[in-house]
């Protein structure tokens, strides 16, 4: 349904601003919530599967996997075919992976169906952000996507608590059964309440997401099988071999393609790879630790699922008094500080819990490692979004968000994977001994790697007051609307993907 109102700026608008609003939000809050929730609900699948640690990489990895290497195809196509009927489809295509996922039992179908969560979400998340850019004029739409922002912020501290409380009355299937009656209800408001609307036609650049797809599989699938199969066992060795070479095959079509998927030049900037490098090191070690770190909740402390969430409140609340800090102080202090501050606030917070946790240890040793955790993240947050737009021109900035939005999933991926087998080789799940000698380890390894973010956070550049400044209100949505953001930043953000 079309805005007839007329712009204030000129500046063409599509759709009713309300509802608009109301649809992308409630798509926004239901996709950055199933991922947290699955968090919490980790060791129920584990036990209620009867599988491994590897299942439970799968679990989280199928989903992050697919929507970090089709985020920025995704978001092309929906330029060229319709923003409004892509959504329609992603939405279609999550509540189909979610009704797979309740009904799944045994591993292989459920990391099958998160796959294809994986797949929707990669289309429907940066469209949330676009089609409510596109429905507000320019001075009008800070403010709509300030609430946008907060959705995200408010799934990512109300999670882990939605999702415990879920497995405690139910079961940990329902939290993927909670999707399909509002998947169903969106589609049927989708054609009357949101309106259709297309960006630049960009081309797509699919043996680019052929090759980079098959590589990164190659590569998580060796470090995931590293440890059960052994790590110069052909298995092993032949993917994570095949997966570097396909990953490189990958960087050499970049160079060549006229329209590739991820242009390698924006990485001459040199604020704009130190970003990107910084997100990469921040996901590796923090998802990786948060992986083990909510399983220990309920594997040794004994609490539950749903007191793992409400315990879990103290970190993830904090990230929301922390983004909203951290943008603040950016613009008096710079953004180089600002993320270097929250880099070091959470290896310092990761070196804390490494050091206190234990088999007889209670909670309460453990909340000031997580409010140095969540408040550094939201430190991070707050300016890092900033910090990657400012590197290119605004015609880039869609893509170069979609890139920073791939590359921190992606480390995530990793993350899980490498601290994972380290759990492996160093414990596991036989005893509450065994499970605190093997996270000792991981999260040891987690906290070095986000020091490192710390130090190449001093490589980033503060952009110049004028780079952010606003843009002329001729633009259109698409070119104002980074593609492919997501919520401050916080849209998965302990969403283990490692999302937010």
């Amino acid at each position: 349904m079309a805005d007839n109102s007329p712009p204030t700026t000129g500046e063409a608008t599509y759709g009713n601003p309300t509802r608009t609003s109301i649809v992308t939000g409630v798509a926004l809050f239901m996709i950055s919530l199933d991922n947290l929730v699955v968090t919490t609900a980790l060791p129920q699948i584990r036990e209620g599967l009867h599988t491994t640690i590897e299942g439970l990489e799968w679990t989280v990895n199928a989903y992050t996997l697919t929507f970090a290497v089709l985020l920025l195809t995704a978001s092309a196509v929906a330029e060229r075919f319709g923003r409004r009927r892509l959504f329609s489809a992603g939405i279609a295509v999550f509540t189909a992976g979610s009704v797979l996922a309740a009904l799944s039992h045994g591993i292989g179908l459920l990391v099958a169906a998160r796959a294809l969560q994986g797949l929707g979400a990669a289309v429907v998340l940066p469209l949330t952000l676009t089609l409510l850019s596109a429905a507000y004029p320019p001075d009008k739409r800070a403010g709509a996507l300030g609430i946008w922002g907060a959705i995200g912020g408010l799934a990512v501290a109300l999670g882990p608590v939605i999702g415990g409380l879920i497995i405690h009355v139910v079961s940990w299937q329902w939290i993927f059964w909670l999707n399909v009656p509002i998947g169903i209800v969106m589609l049927v408001m989708i054609p009357g309440w949101l309106a259709e609307s297309r960006g630049p036609v960009r081309p797509l650049d699919v043996l680019g997401t052929v090759l980079a797809s098959a590589g990164l599989f190659g590569v998580v699938l060796g470090l995931v099988r590293g440890n059960a199969a052994g790590w110069t066992s052909t298995e092993v060795l032949g993917s994570l071999v095949g997966g570097v070479v396909l990953l490189a095959a990958f960087l050499v079509q970049q160079t060549r393609t006229p329209a590739p998927m991820l242009p390698l030049r924006m990485f001459r900037d040199r604020t704009f790879t130190a970003v990107n490098a910084v997100s990469l090191l921040m996901y590796f070690g923090m998802f990786g630790s948060i992986f083990l770190i909510t399983q220990f909740l309920q594997e040794v402390q004994g609490a539950g699922a749903l007191g793992a969430g409400v315990r879990m409140l103290s970190w993830t609340g904090l990230t929301l008094i922390g983004a909203p800090m951290g943008a603040v102080l950016a613009e008096k202090l710079g953004g180089r500080l600002i993320v270097t501050l929250g880099l070091a606030l959470q290896a310092t917070g990761l070196v804390y819990l490494a050091l206190v946790t234990d088999v007889t240890g209670g909670y309460a040793a453990l909340v000031p490692g997580f409010v140095l955790n969540g408040f550094g993240m939201g430190l991070f947050f707050g300016p890092t979004a900033n910090l990657a737009l400012s590197a290119v021109s605004r015609e880039e900035e869609g893509i170069a968000s979609g890139a920073n939005n791939a590359i921190r999933e992606l480390g995530g991926v990793f993350g899980i994977a490498v601290l994972a087998s380290v759990f492996t080789s160093q414990g596991g799940y036989g005893s509450p001994t065994a499970f605190v000698d093997g996270m000792h380890a991981a999260v040891w390894i987690g906290a070095g790697i986000v020091a490192l973010g710390a130090i190449a956070a001093l490589f980033i550049k503060d952009a110049p007051k004028a780079a952010v400044a606003e843009a002329p209100a001729a633009e259109t949505p698409a070119a104002k609307a980074p593609a492919s953001a997501s919520p401050a930043g916080a849209d998965r953000e302990l969403a283990l993907s490692v999302d937010d």
